[in-house]
């Protein structure tokens, strides 16, 4: 990795944890990217001294003694979790045509920034890939030689992508669902009643603010385009922030501090642009549509944990 020199902006998705968030700086600082951007939301009202890590999370931004512009785009107000970060995603295409991201519990292993950038230079004009992910939910399977799979799902734990693919793309709002639901097309593009039936209960859910979140939009954006999403052959990202500090991950999970490990260049191909299936199956019945017999299994083994 010495040899390697980052030239791509790293964006930077922070709030109220400035013990995770410090270890993920710490590893962007050895990564030393010319230019970071950090998007903060501001404080809960209904949370007593929260303002006060917020400020503490702020400031370790301060910390950065390389070469670096830093662009901040702070709120004074807090947005939640499907504003702030859709609304700080929008501002970053605004500034770059194409950003490593990393929110402030996904702590990347060094290689991640390299392999995004590789791969963020390789399909530059490939409309079929969507993103890059650094994340690997296969545990250890295998599924041939290369050093990455497309798939279907887009995994957002420190990922990578382009303006044109977010700009004209993501809608905070879903407002092509009712169309998407009508039509009945999740089947069609899914390949899978039992599936479409799973992401369409979601997509209601955030269609009628029932869930407030950003990133099944980013699923949906990708879904309906049809494009795959670049996941690497070892996972390169380790969740660090489940917990009850957490906003959305506050239960326990088996994806939790998963262990990291570095990829290995230069980077082994795929031939072409086409969803793994046995790894998209393996992920979509261990992870999205779990049978309950497995979920009582893994909740059990976590008590015992």
């Amino acid at each position: 990795m010495s040899e390697f020199k980052l030239t791509t902006p790293v964006a930077f998705i922070i709030f109220n944890r400035p013990d995770t968030t410090q270890r993920v700086f710490a590893e962007i600082a050895k990564a030393q990217p010319p230019k970071l951007l950090v998007v903060g939301d501001g404080p809960r009202a209904s949370r007593s001294g929260e303002d006060e890590f917020v400020i503490a999370t702020r400031s370790i931004i301060k910390q950065v003694d390389w070469p670096c512009e830093v662009l901040v785009n702070f709120s004074d107000v807090n947005l939640g979790c499907k504003v702030r970060v859709s609304s700080g995603l929008d501002w970053i295409f605004e500034q770059v045509p194409e950003a490593i991201i990393l929110e402030d519990d996904c702590l990347p292993d060094q290689s991640f920034f390299r392999f995004c950038e590789e791969l963020l230079d390789r399909y530059r004009c490939d409309l079929r890939v969507g993103m890059i992910s650094g994340d690997n939910f296969q545990f250890g399977r295998s599924h041939s030689q290369d050093s990455y799979y497309f798939s279907k799902y887009m995994h957002i734990w420190g990922w990578a992508t382009w303006r044109d693919r977010w700009v004209g793309s993501y809608d905070v709002n879903l407002s092509d669902w009712p169309l998407i639901r009508e039509q009945g097309l999740l089947v069609d593009l899914l390949g899978d009643q039992k599936e479409a039936v799973y992401w369409a209960t979601l997509f209601e859910k955030v269609y009628s603010g029932k869930i407030d979140t950003w990133d099944y939009q980013w699923a949906f954006a990708n879904l309906i385009r049809k494009r795959a999403g670049v996941l690497p052959a070892v996972n390169l990202i380790s969740n660090i922030g489940f917990g009850v500090q957490a906003t959305h991950t506050v239960r326990t999970s088996h994806l939790a501090n998963l262990p990291v490990s570095s990829i290995q260049f230069p980077l082994v191909h795929p031939l072409d642009v086409v969803a793994n299936e046995t790894a998209d199956k393996f992920t979509k019945n261990n992870w999205f549509m779990q049978p309950l017999w497995k979920k009582i299994a893994q909740r059990i083994a976590m008590l015992i944990e």
